[in-house]
């Protein structure tokens, strides 16, 4: 009998949900990803294979604030969405990458819509 570990999961979700979704030049993927400490996320082109823009809570002003964890996402997504439009992108398409749409991940989607990001 072979037990499936939770990470192995969300990989095999984020697979299936990738055959479906994919980014264009004119709506880009906004790819998250959510680690035990710290949250990423990406603007990326798959057409061309290039990242757009990027944020993550690693960043010197942000590790330096010492927010939760939730409040740190909702910067990383006030960041994201601003620099991605300052990289001229108006709609993206949102990669939860097998994450639940809860907590972090939906904290730092909910900033990027409020920021002018539309999904």
């Amino acid at each position: 009998m072979t037990q499936v570990t939770r990470g192995a999961a969300r990989q095999k979700r984020h697979e299936r949900i990738r055959l479906r979704l994919s980014g264009s030049p004119e709506r880009p993927r906004l790819a998250v990803f959510r680690s035990l400490n710290h949250i990423y996320a990406q603007v990326i082109d798959d057409a061309s294979g290039k990242t757009l823009a990027s944020a993550s809570s690693l960043e010197k002003e942000l590790r330096a604030a010492g927010q939760k964890k939730t409040d740190e996402a909702k910067t990383v997504g006030r960041l994201i969405a601003e620099r991605a439009k300052s990289a001229g992108v108006e709609q993206v398409v949102f990669d939860r990458a097998g994450f639940r749409y809860h907590g972090r991940i939906k904290s730092l989607a909910a900033a990027a819509r409020e920021a002018g990001l539309e999904f």
